[in-house]
């Protein structure tokens, strides 16, 4: 059967070997232009493998993750790189006339030929 985890999360190891993850991602994140923080696609790899890293050890040292200590530590590292990262507010528009026109009159069109389709099968009952 499944084996039952009996030990007990040493945080003080978690906690001591947390800031490794963190070194090694800072290592990481310099050969990343800071100008492209913000582009999650620049630095994809290396921020999985920070979590990977948190995770294990976290692991290694029988606590569950994430855990609030872990969670504490992942945003601190957040808010040294990533705290000039504001989403911008997506400004919507409306589509070009004909794309807007076209949308609208697809189903219109569609409901009448439903409705005419019933009408028509409607009053030829008797044949079918």
């Amino acid at each position: 059967g499944a084996r039952q985890r009996t030990d007990l999360c040493n945080e003080s190891l978690m906690l001591e070997k947390l800031p490794a993850c963190g070194k090694s991602f800072e290592e990481m994140m310099k050969r990343v232009d800071s100008k492209k923080w913000c582009n999650l696609t620049e630095f994809i790899t290396y921020y999985d493998n920070f979590t990977q890293c948190t995770e294990r050890e976290a692991n290694n040292a029988s606590c569950f993750w994430p855990n609030p200590l872990a969670e504490g530590f992942i945003t601190g590292i957040h808010k040294q790189f990533f705290s000039n990262c504001t989403s911008d507010n997506v400004h919507w528009e409306d589509p070009p006339d004909e794309i807007l026109i076209t949308l609208i009159l697809i189903p219109v069109m569609l409901t009448c030929a439903m409705i005419t389709l019933v009408v028509w099968c409607s009053k030829r009952s008797d044949i079918l």
